[in-house]
């Protein structure tokens, strides 16, 4: 299993994995040029591009990720949201397994502000890679993962305290509490599922404000006792 960060945060998203068979992207949400450079000029390999939701640090580059030939995935709200009819698009229902290559892969709804947005569990042979972002709670649990692609948005503390010096208004507050996940929500998840072939961790899409990237990885590590890495 290979990860690759090619971008993440609010400014775009986008992520390339493969299991040495069959290269994808998760996410298109940056420049189309910043993603073939980033891809070392080898974007003719990818065969797919699965995409959570609409919003453009998600999706930005979606109508050149189709026009290069590359199919994109996604849930028929989300491909509903993004207004675009291509023969690439295609629609995976939450909950049912499709194939792309040598992966399997389940899509499961998220809990964000969008049409109807997804995380992705991928398998392909003895490894599982769960991504999920964009999600303030998951209701799922999973078994035997190796590796996992989490947000780490924030850390309760540091937001509450942006709010008292004014960087962070109520009204982002609420939005942010119902849309993303923090530090304390993703050790409950943790804590509910079976880490025991977990290889790595990957966190994404941290805050620029409410987010401390050598904190979150020290305390991951030590709540987990698996590798840490911060995107």
């Amino acid at each position: 299993m290979n990860i690759l960060t090619l971008a993440s945060g609010s400014s775009g998203n986008c992520y390339r994995v493969s299991d040495g068979k069959t290269p994808l992207l998760i996410e298109c949400g940056i420049r189309f040029p910043e993603i073939r450079r980033k891809v070392g000029f080898k974007l003719s390999q990818i065969v797919g591009c699965l995409i959570s939701h609409e919003h453009g640090d998600h999706c930005k580059a979606i109508k050149d990720i189709l026009k290069a030939g590359i199919d994109c995935y996604m849930s028929p709200g989300t491909a509903k949201e993004t207004g675009i009819q291509h023969h690439r698009i295609n629609t995976a229902k939450p909950l049912q397994q499709f194939r792309i290559g040598t992966w399997t892969i389940l899509p499961f709804p998220a809990e964000h502000d969008a049409a109807e947005p997804c995380g992705f569990l991928l398998a392909s042979g003895p490894e599982k890679l769960l991504y999920l972002t964009d999600s303030f709670y998951c209701r799922y649990r999973f078994k035997g993962l190796t590796h996992i692609m989490l947000e780490c948005n924030y850390a309760a503390d540091i937001l509450a305290e942006n709010i008292r010096a004014g960087v962070v208004s109520r009204e982002q507050k609420n939005r942010i509490l119902r849309s993303h996940f923090s530090l304390e929500n993703i050790k409950e998840f943790l804590r509910a599922n079976d880490l025991r072939r977990v290889q790595e961790i990957h966190l994404l899409h941290l805050s620029r404000d409410n987010s401390d990237a050598a904190r979150f990885k020290r305390e991951i590590e030590a709540f987990t006792g698996k590798p840490t890495i911060v995107s």
